[in-house]
């Protein structure tokens, strides 16, 4: 059975049109991100995916505090990213939604080594800031280690492939291209402290509110940090506020 289009490729799919009937030429500017979610009805995330994903295949080309222009118009009709990526924002939901059922299961099973190895992971995240290295490893190594102390492997292999589709994904990393300052690995260490501490008090609760919130924090920092000209625009894809009350 053929898998279905992602969103941002059906997002994607709008925008080509946009530019076709545009009738923009190779060096134009083109519409703004809010223009583009305006006119195809979508929300930020949504179009911030759909021109990622347009920038890879070359057609599109994203300059900071300038805007968005059309590079090649002859590949508008021709998409060439890879089908099996996934779009950065729609990951962070997924991971959102999983992540923090999985610590709020993790405050009721974790145990003192699990909680020790969280600290050392903790500290190799601190390490890697103040030594200003590009290094995420204790990021993820601590996310992954909650998952681990649910004590089931199904949580486990879930988590670690949703980590595994981060890493190979070329948006991802093109997302990471627009973001210029680190000031935010701070805040998410003190993030992965509250969740820290939440599991050592084994409060369940405490621990999936502050990985929800933690993953919304990540959510809306990328949003901000990588915005090509227009900061204030606060549409969603996925608005978090109401996700969250599944929860409430």
């Amino acid at each position: 059975m053929a898998r279905a289009a992602r969103r941002y490729q059906e997002v994607a799919e709008g925008l080509r049109k946009l530019i076709l009937q545009g009738g923009y030429s190779p060096g134009d500017r083109i519409l703004t991100e809010r223009q583009i979610a305006e006119h195809l009805r979508v929300g930020r995330s949504a179009a911030r995916e759909a021109i990622l994903l347009m920038e890879i295949e070359g057609v599109l080309e994203v300059r900071k505090g300038s805007g968005i222009y059309l590079k090649d118009v002859g590949t508008t009709a021709a998409p060439k990213g890879d089908a099996n990526d996934i779009g950065p924002f729609e990951l962070i939901q997924a991971r959102q939604l999983l992540e923090s059922a999985v610590a709020g299961l993790a405050a009721s099973t974790v145990t003192k080594a699990d909680i020790m190895r969280m600290r050392d992971a903790l500290e190799l995240e601190r390490s890697s800031i103040a030594t200003g290295a590009q290094d995420y490893s204790g990021d993820e190594l601590f996310h992954r280690l909650i998952a681990e102390a649910t004590q089931n492997s199904v949580l486990v292999d879930t988590v670690n492939e949703l980590w595994e589709k981060r890493e190979g994904s070329r948006m991802w990393a093109r997302l990471h291209e627009r973001i210029f300052v680190t000031d935010y690995r701070l805040r998410w260490l003190d993030d992965h402290s509250a969740i820290l501490a939440a599991l050592q008090r084994r409060d369940p609760e405490a621990a999936r509110r502050a990985m929800w919130q933690h993953l919304e924090n990540v959510r809306v920092t990328l949003l901000e940090l990588s915005d090509d000209e227009d900061p204030g625009f606060d549409g969603y894809l996925f608005d978090s506020r109401e996700v969250s009350k599944v929860f409430r």
